[in-house]
C-alpha cells in the first residue's frame, strides 16, 4: 500500500505564499546553468523527427526526460533533473516533443498528453544502441502523463532495460485537469498555453494552408474548443471529451508494472481531484502516491538551494 502518507516537503521560502507564486515564479526566473547538450535529430516511423537532447558522462544507466505542455529540453525543471542525473553518475537523455525543439515538425499532427507512442520510440532508440543497462524514467506535467501512459501500455511486455519512474505535477485524469484552466483564478495559465498554441497551429497552417481554418482559430478563447475544432481532428479523436476521456493517463496505471513514484501537491492549480490517485496507490504495489501540501505545479522551491525538493526525491526514488 505504497501511499506516502506524509511528505518530507516542509514549503516553500516565504515570499512564495501561496501554489500560484510557486508554479509562475520559478518558471519565470529559475535558472540552471552547466548543461551541455549535444542534439540528436531522431526520424520518426511516420516521416518526422523528434529532437533528442543527451548529456552524457560516460554511465551505463540512462535518465530520460519527458517535458511538459508547450516546453522544452531548455526548460529549467528539465535541466535541473539532467544536471542532478549527471551529478550522480547517469547519462541523461531530454526528448522534444514533435514542434518544441524551436523547430516545427513536418507531419499534419503535433504532440499531446497521450503521446506516448513518440516516448515509446525514444525509448527503443536509446536501448537499440546498446549503451546502457538500466532506463530510468521521468516526466514533468504532461511529460509525466505520456509516461505513466506509456508505463501501463506496456505493462508486462515493458522493456526490461526500464527499471523505475518517477512523475511529478501530473495530470494523472486529463478531463480533471483541463477543467481547472475554466476556473476564473487559471485565466493566466490559460492564456498563456492557448496563446502558445495558437501560435503552433498558426505555423502548421503554413505547412497545411487547408488544414488549419485561421479564421476560426481567432475566435478561441478556451481549451474546450481548441481541443474540439483542433487538437482533436489533428490527431484523430471527436472532440475534446473524446480526447480527454481517450488519453487520460488513469486508463491504464493500474497495469504498471515497476517501481513508479507520483508527487502532485495538494496546491497545484492545475490538477483537478481526479488527479490524485489514492485509490489506486492504496491497493497498488508498484504506484507511490507523495502529496505534499505545499508545490504548486512545478515548483517545490527550496531557499538558497540549486535544486528543488521534487528533483532531490525523483532521483532519491530512482536510486533506491
Amino acid at each position: 500500500m505504497p501511499l506516502i502518507e506524509s511528505s518530507s516537503y516542509t514549503g516553500p521560502p516565504v515570499y512564495l505564499f501561496n501554489g500560484h507564486f510557486e508554479t509562475i515564479i520559478p518558471s519565470i526566473f529559475r535558472k540552471i546553468e552547466g548543461v551541455a547538450y549535444q542534439r540528436e535529430r531522431f526520424n520518426t516511423s511516420d516521416g518526422d523527427f523528434l529532437d533528442l537532447d543527451w548529456a552524457k558522462v560516460g554511465s551505463r544507466k540512462l535518465l530520460i526526460v519527458s517535458h511538459g505542455l508547450e516546453g522544452s529540453s531548455e526548460r529549467h525543471y528539465v535541466k535541473g533533473l539532467v544536471k542532478l542525473a549527471n551529478l550522480e553518475h547517469m547519462d541523461a537523455l531530454a526528448w522534444n516533443n514533435r514542434s518544441c525543439s524551436g523547430e516545427i515538425n513536418v507531419a499534419p499532427k503535433l504532440y499531446h498528453h497521450g503521446a506516448s507512442d513518440d516516448l515509446k520510440a525514444v525509448i527503443d532508440h536509446a536501448i537499440a544502441l546498446g549503451d546502457y543497462d538500466e532506463i530510468f524514467l521521468t516526466g514533468i506535467s504532461m511529460g509525466g502523463a505520456q509516461t505513466l501512459k506509456y508505463l501501463g501500455e506496456s505493462g508486462k511486455n515493458l522493456p526490461n532495460q526500464v527499471k523505475k519512474a518517477a512523475v511529478y505535477s501530473t495530470p494523472c485524469n486529463l478531463a480533471s485537469s483541463a477543467a481547472t484552466l475554466k476556473l476564473r483564478k487559471n485565466a493566466f495559465y490559460k492564456k498563456r498555453f492557448l496563446g502558445k498554441l495558437k501560435v503552433k497551429m498558426i505555423n502548421k497552417a503554413s505547412q497545411f494552408p487547408d488544414l488549419i481554418d485561421l479564421k476560426l482559430l481567432e475566435t478561441i478563447e478556451d481549451f474546450d474548443r481548441f481541443d474540439t475544432h483542433f487538437t482533436a481532428p489533428l490527431h484523430g479523436f471527436k472532440d475534446a471529451a473524446d480526447f480527454y476521456k481517450s488519453v487520460s493517463a488513469d486508463n491504464w496505471m493500474a497495469d504498471i508494472e515497476i517501481p513508479t513514484l507520483i508527487v502532485n501537491a495538494q496546491n497545484d492549480p492545475l490538477l483537478g481531484e481526479a488527479c490524485y490517485p489514492v485509490d489506486l496507490a492504496k491497493s497498488h504495489t508498484n504506484i507511490h502516491l507523495e502529496m505534499p501540501k505545499r508545490g504548486g505545479h512545478t515548483g517545490f522551491v527550496l531557499r538558497k538551494q540549486e535544486f528543488t525538493w521534487v528533483e532531490g526525491r525523483v532521483m532519491g526514488f530512482l536510486k533506491d
